[in-house]
């Protein structure tokens, strides 16, 4: 990351912790940083018996203190990152065996350990699960999307609210992140409505001066309770909606930076013509509108949706069930491994099953008993046309055909909005040639610190770093508090007040 200097920096007070992004990593990371800390729980037996040996000889002593490499060595599970296997492991124990055992780990909240930091979301707390669709469930079981130390199935009961196939909507998910961030105590380190577009390494010497100016009582706050620093900080910009409903500049220094926007900001293109008419989507925010006008008789044409993905086949059982005509294009085989479908239990997912059988039997080889839905599988879009036609291709045959269509809806995944590092974030990519990508080329951290290797001092979370189901997530930011701890005890330079 380019620096620029500044001779006044011993001037500025900065924030020891700044974290971009408001979703569960970011709520996690709060929670460690706010001084909520995890112990081995006496009695407790993990059914690992080497972690159960290595907890045991370090009863007493907080995981955060402990050598994470050490612990998460030889654990086995379904993220790349250790320190993820390992906190999942020590939350929920064998659950990838379908067992439901207790946690191996109590919380004390050590006010001494409290370091201060600003969490700078653009949305409301809880991050993206407030843009979906509130009535969808979510892919992981309920109790796999609960925050440490708050049971979601207890809060459930407490709202008089049930499980489906033990999974939730994700209403109640981004309703549940939002009070845990109350019943933990931690707002005040949120600043809801803000949009950073500017991060940048600020080194002193060069002469270039910028005084600070916060706009609101957390920034101001979080500010004044640090000291001055000795060495490069990290310079932050951006604006923020103030109570009055009015918009300010705000420029604020930080120690560290903590990356956690999570990856759907940027819906993915196709990237062929036609893709920007007014008529072509990239998210399923028109969705409604159109089965409104398709009701009233207005357009009665099909609905063009593309993805083979969870995305897709959401909007597939949308229309679907608002009896409107549906084209559903993918390039993947309906029987290819690859497929999410595929990989889901039947029992826990029927109306992924059921959209599944319906690509499967309504294609255009087979016919079956679902009216107004027709799949082409492995079939790719060419173009589009400004009579509102599409053309796709079979990828076998190379056949072209034309479709008169009322919209389309592009939902091939999306990708991470970085804009405000320079050059986007690639040089933090694990290969600094192709943009980030969350799941083929996600930022380059250690993975036990999840310090970004080509950025001291700059971390990331989430899925940036691969880490997509909330569960995984939040050994994160067990990484992170831990790594700033033990810089602490290094260098012998509190981070905390």
């Amino acid at each position: 990351m380019e620096k620029t200097g500044s001779s006044s920096l011993q001037k500025i007070n900065p924030i020891p912790v700044i974290v971009i992004g408001n979703g569960p990593s970011a709520i996690c990371l709060s929670y460690f940083l706010s001084g909520y800390r995890p112990y081995f729980k006496e009695s407790s037996l993990h059914p690992n018996p080497i972690l159960q040996r290595k907890l045991e000889e370090n009863r007493g002593i907080s995981i955060v203190e402990q050598n994470l490499e050490f612990l998460s060595e030889g654990l086995e599970g379904r993220s790349h990152n250790p320190v993820a296997i390992l906190f999942d492991s020590l939350l929920r124990p064998d659950a990838d065996f379908g067992e439901a055992r207790d946690s191996v780990l109590s919380w004390r909240r050590e006010p001494d350990h409290y370091v201060p930091h600003l969490v700078l979301g653009k949305g409301p707390l809880g991050g993206a699960w407030h843009s979906i669709e509130g009535s969808m469930f979510t892919l992981s079981l309920g109790d796999w999307m609960e925050l440490p130390d708050l049971s979601f199935r207890d809060w459930m009961r407490v709202k008089r609210r049930c499980l489906r196939n033990d999974r939730a909507m994700t209403a109640d998910i981004a309703q549940y992140y939002q009070h845990y961030t109350k019943a933990k105590g931690l707002q005040e380190n949120f600043v809801c409505g803000s949009v950073v577009t500017s991060v940048r390494r600020v080194s002193p010497g060069s002469g270039e001066e910028k005084q600070e100016h916060v706009t609101t009582d957390n920034m101001a706050g979080a500010q004044a309770s640090t000291q001055a620093p000795r060495t490069s900080l990290f310079e932050v910009n951006g604006h923020s909606k103030t109570r009055d409903g009015s918009e300010k500049t705000f420029c604020i220094y930080a120690e560290k930076v903590v990356l956690a926007t999570g990856t759907y900001d940027s819906p993915a293109w196709l990237g062929v013509n036609g893709e920007d008419l007014p008529f072509v989507y990239h998210t399923t925010s028109e969705l409604e509108k159109t089965l409104k006008e398709q009701e009233m008789q207005m357009n009665l044409d099909p609905i063009l949706i593309v993805g083979g993905g969870l995305t897709a086949a959401d909007a597939v059982i949308c229309a679907h069930h608002s009896n409107a005509s549906v084209i559903h294009v993918f390039r993947r085989g309906v029987n290819d491994p690859g497929l999410i479908f595929n990989q889901l239990p039947k029992v826990m997912y029927p109306e992924y099953h059921k959209v599944h059988q319906m690509m499967t039997q309504q294609s255009c080889t087979t016919r079956g008993p679902y009216d107004g839905y027709f799949s082409l599988p492995k079939h790719r879009v060419l173009c589009f046309t400004p009579d509102r036609k599409c053309i796709i291709q079979d990828l076998t045959s190379g056949e072209k055909r034309a479709f008169t269509i009322s919209m389309a809806l592009i939902l091939i995944g999306s990708n991470p909005n970085l804009t405000f590092l320079p050059n986007q974030g690639m040089s933090l990519a694990a290969n600094t040639e192709l943009p980030v990508n969350s799941k083929r080329n996600p930022i380059d951290v250690d993975c036990y610190t999840y310090e970004c290797v080509r950025e001291r001092g700059l971390y990331a979370l989430g899925p940036l770093v691969g880490d997509h189901f909330v569960r995984f997530l939040q050994g994160g930011a067990l990484a992170v508090a831990s790594a700033l701890f033990q810089e602490r005890c290094n260098t012998q330079s509190p981070i905390h007040r």
